[in-house]
């Protein structure tokens, strides 16, 4: 496994069907040229991804959507045109550069256009659509440095192409635009807010909803337990988990750690904004994992702006542990 900044060298990988990480402004992903067959089945092999679970394709800010996606509407075009380059993620039905391994033989892709300039540059050297998760084992957590993709994939990857911590912290919001309304079916880097304020309200997801990225009920989960719940119920929350030989930690706001200075926990502090804690939660939830702590007591910001995406993370970090086959 080799690690660097070298354009060059990644997007040789990627042209013989190798896998590059590689950073954007959300988290970490991991790589294939997303029109062949082969290097999207090594991202599922590498990954331990079920095969019906789609990518995300990412394209350089000069691509042209309609090399990507079919029937695009308008109001996907007014919502790109603002948000991309940027944290977002949008459903349409896709084109045919698109491997259909890439969208678990779905109609619809995911596309997306990252903000970070080295995905950038790998992007536009490259030439192409890169389909990419996050580059990590599956279910488990993200990874927001070139550190935690060599920890987690090893040898696995073909090269890794640092660009430092990524800037935003959890992955992009995704909203589906291939039917007939807005749906909003991950909260993520660009805020609900954002985006109603330039199509309008956003439909919750439903049964008929395509399949995306990060909606299973048990995902972005350390080794730890997680036990996620508003502030007000953290201390019964420790006092329920604590027993003989179990080391509980508390992931709060600092601001509100004050309060719970006698409880019989590790107190770990995120950031007491949210954009801060959304940064700082996958790095913390690595760091509580690496010190041996075997219960998370996560107290839930409010679902507001980036809020959403960090409860939305810790809910399902605390979902049920079998994962989906």
């Amino acid at each position: 496994m080799e690690r660097g900044t070298d354009i060059a060298r990644a997007v040789a990988v990627l042209r013989g069907g190798g896998l590059v990480a590689f950073p954007t402004e959300t988290v970490y992903g991991l790589g294939g040229d997303a029109s062949r067959a082969d290097a999207v089945a090594k991202i599922f092999a590498v990954k331990g991804r079920p095969r019906a679970h789609p990518l995300i394709v990412h394209l350089a800010p000069e691509a042209v959507l309609d090399d990507w996606a079919i029937d695009v509407p308008e109001v996907a075009r007014k919502l790109v045109a603002v948000a991309w380059p940027g944290p977002l993620t949008v459903i349409l039905k896709r084109g045919p550069r698109v491997s259909p391994a890439a969208t678990g033989g779905a109609d619809t892709v995911g596309l997306r256009v990252p903000a970070h300039p080295l995905a950038q540059a790998l992007l536009r050297a490259f030439g192409g659509g890169i389909a990419a998760p996050s580059a990590n084992r599956f279910g488990g957590v993200s990874p927001t440095t070139a550190a935690h993709v060599a920890a987690d994939l090893g040898d696995d990857v073909d090269y890794i192409l640092d660009g430092g911590a990524c800037e935003v912290g959890v992955e992009s919001t995704i909203v589906d635009l291939s039917r007939d309304r807005p749906v909003l079916l991950r909260p993520g880097g660009m805020p609900r807010e954002a985006i109603e304020a330039i199509v309008g309200p956003l439909a919750r997801a439903d049964a008929a909803a395509p399949a995306a990225p990060g909606t299973l009920a048990s995902h972005y989960a350390p080794r730890a337990e997680v036990i996620a719940v508003e502030p007000a119920d953290v201390p019964a929350a420790v006092a329920t988990a604590a027993r003989p030989g179990v080391t509980i930690a508390v992931l709060a706001p600092h601001a509100a750690l004050a309060g719970w200075a006698t409880l019989p926990a590790r107190l770990y502090a995120l950031p007491d904004d949210v954009d801060g804690m959304a940064r700082a939660l996958y790095a913390a939830l690595r760091d509580l994992d690496a010190e041996g702590v075997d219960v998370v007591i996560a107290a839930l910001p409010p679902a507001v702006g980036l809020g959403e995406a960090v409860g939305d993370r810790l809910r399902r970090a605390a979902g049920p542990r079998e994962r989906e086959p």
